[in-house]
């Protein structure tokens, strides 16, 4: 059988970011910057004691959580903002506002709220995530043309059938688009939270790292939240969009 694959420029990323990393580290001291295969050894410490997992699952039910609730009112926001103009020209001040403000910086007060752990963590990602997501989903449905909505009024749909038939099949491509781009925005806002006030997470392994010197550790939780990134972008969000994109009204 003869098997042919075509060359992909992306297949260098990770070997060209391995090598460029050996070769930095190679001029410092290992507890400074260690090699990979350093890091390649304190995971392989970190998931024979089970810690890895602990932390990775600590911070994927946060991430859960706050993206859930942020996805639910996200669809609602952006649905009637993208519906009524009324209610757009309400939301638009509040949108302004809120994406001006980086999410981390409401973690003392969701930590005064709601205390240490899990809430006040979820909160932070439902704020980083929420707007941005109902603004692209209003800018979807915004897009969908009239004549559309006008052709389904003459076959006789009503209201909820055009909702059915015409804004939702129309609007999926960017209901996709906002949860990559939620999902991307939550997924930072988790780790900087984490790092000021959580005793256990992804972000905290970091933070306890740079605070007793431990440059493995540091490393190793970077990689882990890359890799998770990675992961839904690529065999999630990317798929997501792929399918639906044939859903787009032209």
């Amino acid at each position: 059988m003869r098997f042919s694959a075509k060359f992909h420029w992306g297949w260098l990323s990770l070997p060209f970011l391995l090598i460029v990393w050996s070769a930095i580290a190679s001029q410092y001291p290992a507890y400074i910057l260690p090699q990979p295969w350093d890091v390649a050894q304190e995971a392989v410490r970190w998931l024979k004691d089970g810690s890895l997992w602990v932390h990775l699952r600590a911070s994927l039910l946060e991430e859960i959580g706050g993206f859930a609730l942020a996805t639910v009112v996200a669809i609602l926001l952006g649905s009637l903002a993208g519906l009524s103009n009324n209610f757009r020209d309400f939301i638009s001040p509040l949108n302004s506002l809120f994406m001006a403000i980086p999410p981390v910086a409401w973690a003392p007060l969701t930590m005064i709220i709601f205390g240490l752990g899990y809430w006040s963590i979820v909160m932070v990602i439902f704020i980083a995530a929420v707007f941005p997501m109902a603004i692209t989903i209003q800018e979807g449905i915004q897009s969908i043309r009239g004549g559309e909505v006008r052709a389904a009024r003459t076959l006789g749909a009503d209201t909820w059938q055009i909702i059915l038939y015409v804004y939702i099949p129309a609007s999926l491509p960017f209901v996709t688009a906002a949860l990559r781009i939620g999902f991307s925005q939550a997924w930072r806002a988790l780790v900087a939270a984490e790092m000021i006030g959580a005793s256990k997470g992804i972000g905290w392994m970091v933070s306890m790292g740079g605070q007793i010197g431990n440059s493995n550790q540091v490393l190793l939780g970077i990689a882990t939240i890359g890799l998770i990134a990675w992961l839904m972008e690529n065999l999630a969000f990317k798929r997501l969009e792929k399918h639906y994109q044939t859903w787009r009204v032209h």
